[in-house]
């Protein structure tokens, strides 16, 4: 389990935040770790033109901020959509990712029902971008493939290197799998987890980590006993939620809770 400082955050959880208003919120909370939100109303996307760009990697890279992805929107196994469509929406986020200075650019399935069907699109296309790709293609657990069970399956035809898996702990919780299936499911592509807490099933609502419903504890848990030494993030949905608690009161939240965890199992 990764040590507390090694915490970081979505900007779901501020929206609308410049490249210093993040740099202030990792300074004041301690995470030095932040998840882009690429989208066309905030101030990350695939617009950004070449200085943009130069500017901003150096402005995170000067602060000492790890970027951990650029969260895209792109959905590799949407029906709606051709290949060729989805595909340069991958290559435009993975350029955007690269040029910043990001690890990974996280991407949805995104499909309108599960199948069969759904599956082979995600598994074609991430095979298709995935060999040209300057950066990790993470497959969060999501909408149509919300479960670490749907991801995992698509994930091991896909069985590329460059590809791996996000975990948001919401939508396998609100499909009702059990943390310990998850994380055993997605030890061998997991990049990345999203934790976030809520009041239940049928309220999102974000609340401080550890005040909610969703089981953190075992989900932090069940990391420790698959050996997991990557990146946590929290993603406060204020974008969609604005009256949950401020982004800085919930990192304190959450990085209170994982100094009261024990040990790593045999350490």
């Amino acid at each position: 389990m990764p040590h507390p400082a090694t915490l970081g955050f979505s900007t779901l959880g501020c929206p609308g935040a410049t490249t210093q208003d993040i740099i202030r919120i990792a300074d004041q909370s301690g995470c030095r770790a932040v998840e882009l939100r690429a989208a066309d109303e905030e101030p990350f996307s695939v617009a950004l033109g070449p200085a943009e760009r130069r500017r901003i990697a150096d402005e995170f890279r000067d602060a000492g901020i790890e970027l951990i992805s650029v969260a895209s929107y792109v959905r590799v196994a949407d029906g709606t959509i051709s290949d060729e469509a989805c595909l340069a929406g991958l290559r435009a986020h993975s350029a955007l990712a690269h040029d910043l200075g990001a690890a990974a650019v996280r991407v949805f399935p995104g499909a309108a029902e599960p199948g069969p069907a759904a599956d082979d699109r995600a598994i074609r296309r991430l095979r298709a971008a995935a060999p040209t790709s300057p950066v990790l293609l993470l497959l969060e657990t999501h909408d149509s493939h919300r479960t670490a069970r749907d991801v995992a399956r698509v994930l091991k035809q896909v069985d590329h290197p460059s590809v791996g898996a996000i975990w948001d702990v919401l939508h396998t919780w609100l499909a009702g799998e059990n943390p310990d299936e998850s994380a055993a499911l997605l030890r061998p592509w997991l990049r990345l987890v999203q934790l976030k807490d809520v009041p239940g099933r049928h309220d999102r609502t974000p609340v401080l980590p550890g005040e909610g419903t969703v089981p953190l504890e075992e989900i932090l848990t069940a990391l420790q006993t698959i050996g997991y030494h990557g990146q946590l993030s929290l993603e406060l949905e204020t974008r969609w939620h604005p009256g949950g608690p401020p982004l800085l009161d919930a990192l304190r939240h959450l990085r209170k809770l994982l100094t009261v965890l024990p040990a790593d199992p045999g350490s």
